[in-house]
Formats: structure tokens, sequence, C-alpha cells
């Protein structure tokens, strides 16, 4: 497919772990694929010359030293500006030839969140117990935000600048995904899922992916961020059921008073959120829309911004460009 001639400077962030068994062909894919595009490698504190390998291939690296997925995201999201970014796991087990048409989905909308939901090239392309987990916590979520998503859980993403510079990105870990999720439904921005291939890891790479471990982080997750953004959904029953307890112990004085303190608690907390929703969307309504004239800066190369140590960030254009 042809480079979107609207699609404005477009950065390609490759988070990045112990990853040099892949992320060679990540990036040689993503470059074909989009040779207009600035790929940013994200080295997660690699010790097998993951970043020699990327910038032997023509990638930018930079590096965070904080360990977890959610910590670069974080960083990068913070220190690159661009128009329409992508984020994408540098473990070859995505189609990079279709980022391209990502990009494509993304300014025809104009969406600003457009997931690759993962469509299994071989049996052995999911870990044992991970397309099940999926699934389970897809409905949750789903249940709880008033979402459709089929793959909540996918490291293949493309999204606008004003969806990327409003997500919040409190997450340290693999649960950055749900918190991407789940900022896409609370700003009730236009969205979309399109089937992208998805296959087994190189051979010589090794999964970071603790099926057991990481569900229950993100699990955990979900139930931080519902009291975070649907607080009277958690303390309505909550309230509910302490009244119901303090009953049934033949104690209504404490059913009154604990019952409204937990309904209490919920109503202030929801105020707290309304307050926050609206100044996330504000701040928003004051980004171009993807496709639109940029306010980030002139067309070229993303500016990606390095912290050095006792200073301020400064811009810096990336070598190559």
């Amino acid at each position: 497919m042809s480079w979107p001639s609207s699609a404005g400077r477009v950065a390609v962030l490759v988070p990045c772990f112990n990853e040099a068994a892949a992320v060679g062909a990540v990036v040689d894919g993503l470059r074909a694929a989009l040779p207009d595009a600035t790929v940013v490698v994200y080295d997660n504190a690699s010790t097998d010359g993951t970043a020699a390998v990327a910038a032997a291939r023509g990638a930018v690296v930079r590096r965070e030293p904080a360990p977890g997925k959610g910590n670069v995201v974080r960083r990068a999201f913070a220190d690159v500006d661009a128009d329409v970014y992508v984020l994408v796991d540098g473990d070859d087990t995505y189609d990079a030839s279709a980022v391209a048409d990502l990009v494509e989905v993304l300014l025809s909308g104009p969406y600003d969140h457009v997931v690759g939901a993962r469509r299994a090239s071989t049996g052995t392309a999911y870990r044992f117990g991970h397309a099940a987990g999926n699934r389970a916590l897809n409905r949750l979520v789903g249940l709880v935000f008033d979402t459709d998503t089929t793959d909540m859980l996918s490291g293949y993403r493309v999204m606008s600048r004003r969806f990327v510079k409003t997500f919040p990105a409190r997450s340290r870990g693999f649960e950055v995904e749900t918190e991407l999720t789940v900022h896409a439904s609370v700003l009730r921005v236009p969205q979309v899922e399109v089937p992208v291939g998805f296959q087994d890891r190189p051979a010589g790479s090794e999964s970071k992916l603790r099926t057991v471990r990481d569900g229950l982080r993100i699990l955990g997750w979900v139930v931080r961020l519902a009291h975070a953004e649907r607080p009277l959904a958690l303390h309505a029953p909550l309230a509910a059921a302490v009244v119901a307890v303090a009953l049934l112990l033949g104690s209504p004085l404490a059913a009154a008073v604990l019952g409204g303190i937990a309904a209490a608690s919920g109503l202030v907390l929801d105020g707290v959120r309304r307050g926050r929703q609206e100044a996330l969307r504000l701040a928003y309504l004051q980004l171009p829309v993807p496709g639109g004239p940029s306010r980030a800066g002139s067309a070229g190369a993303p500016l990606v911004r390095e912290a050095v140590a006792g200073t301020r960030p400064r811009p810096r254009v990336p070598a190559g460009t």
C-alpha cells in the first residue's frame, strides 16, 4: 500500500526487552511498509544486544531503564512528538506489513485509536491459556466499561496525537494495553479494530509473559481502573452488601451508618471522576484531528526528546533523517 499523503509525521514506537533475535526483522518490516516514518526502538535495559541490532537496521534507539512495558510507553509518549503514533511489540509476532493499512484506517475514519486484532496463522502462535484469558478479560472490560473489544491485550495499535497526549500512562507493565483500551472508552473517542496476522516468535527468542502472574496483574488493574472510572458501579453494590450484612447481624444502626458511608464515598469519587474526565476531554479538544493541520510542528521526522541528567528535555531530530 502507498504511503498515506495525509499521514504527517509518523512515529513507530517499539518497546523491547532482550529481543535481539527478533527486532531486526521488525525494524526491516516497518521501514519497508512505512518508508517515511521514524522507527524508534525503546530498549528496556536489555542485556543481549537488542539496541545494537536495532541501530544497525536503521532505527532510532532510546533507552528506558525502569523495567516494564508501561514505563516504556509512558516515556515514549512523553518524548516523541508526531501526528500519528504506531505502537508495536519488538518480538516479530505481528504482521509489520499491515502497518500502512492501519495508519490509513486511522486517517480515513478519522479515528483516534485503531487496534490490530490478532488472527493467529498457526495453532501455536498463542501460548497455552493466553487466548482463553484474553477472551475472559475482554468480556470483563466490555461489561464494566461498556466497550466492544475482541483483543484488548493486543500490542499493535495506531493512535492519534490527541489520544496519546491525553493518555495518563499510570501502569508500569503489561497492564498498559488494558489502560489504553479503557482510556479510549472513558474519552469515548472514535476507534476500530482491524484484523492483523499473528505468528510464532522466531527461533532463539523468548516470551516475557507469565500467564498466571500477568493475568492476575491485569485483573487487578481492571479493578483499579473500575474504582477510578466507575466508582458508583463498585460502591452501590458494596453499600447494599454492607447494609445486608449489618441487618443480618441485627444492627440496623450500623447498617445505616456503614451503608451511608459507602454510598457517600461512591458519590464523592464519581464527582472527582467527572471533573477528571472533563479536563481530559478539554485537553483532547485542543489537539488537531488526525489527518488535519498539525500544531506539533512542520512536516518531516518526529521530534524525539531525550532527557539529559540535570537539564530540561531538549528537542532532538533523529539521526539519519
